[in-house]
């Protein structure tokens, strides 16, 4: 079935709506030793948590909202920008997929928590190459939304060097970090829903009729 740009961009808000809600519950569903300010939103997936399923299936819904982001900013992303966001989505699923270690001396598997720590990795990465490639396409005049962009990233780098060198603070300061991206997304999916010829020539026809 084939959505127009308005319908594909409202069902990208919803489940980035949705996983904002499910990672953002998480923090309050834990155990009592759990901290939101300190501990991650990964530590809030753990293996072997109680209630972990609800972040990393925030995991998941974001990934596949990126997905599907992807395909409808193909005129404003570009080939690149199509592609790394892709990357970013496998790497967002794959954090669900392969879970952190827990914060308590409890036992876990290993390899697990490396595996999450590369695909944590990669969402970063993504995230960061991603922005800068859809910032580049930009026109120049577009001033508000490179500022944005520009914030996005500095976000990203900055937040992920205070989350290993503040730890007490680690958790607040990566779920800020996931609030832009959530909000850089959105604004995407807008953008492209509004960009879209077929939406362009619909808002003209009803504007002469």
């Amino acid at each position: 079935m084939h959505l127009s740009a308005r319908s594909h961009a409202t069902l990208v808000l919803v489940l980035l709506a949705l996983s904002m809600l499910l990672v953002g519950a998480a923090a309050f569903l834990m155990p009592d030793s759990y901290n939101w300010v300190a501990q991650t939103t990964s530590e809030s997936a753990a293996q072997g948590v109680q209630n972990a399923w609800i972040a990393r299936a925030g995991f998941v819904i974001m990934g596949f909202a990126v997905l599907l982001l992807a395909s409808l900013a193909e005129r404003r992303w570009g080939m690149w920008g199509r592609s790394v966001f892709r990357l970013y989505s496998v790497g967002m699923i794959s954090t669900a997929v392969f879970s952190n270690k827990p914060w308590e001396s409890v036992a876990y598997v290993e390899f697990e928590d490396t595996l999450h720590s590369w695909a944590s990795s990669i969402v970063g990465f993504a995230f960061i190459v991603g922005v800068l490639v859809v910032m580049m396409r930009r026109p120049i005049s577009d001033r508000a939304g490179r500022l944005f962009d520009w914030v996005a990233i500095a976000a990203a780098i900055g937040i992920s060097v205070l989350i290993f060198t503040l730890e007490d603070v680690a958790g607040v300061s990566q779920r800020l970090m996931f609030l832009i991206a959530y909000v850089w997304f959105a604004v995407e999916a807008v953008r492209s829903a509004r960009d879209d010829p077929h939406t362009s020539e619909a808002m003209a026809r009803r504007m002469a009729s």
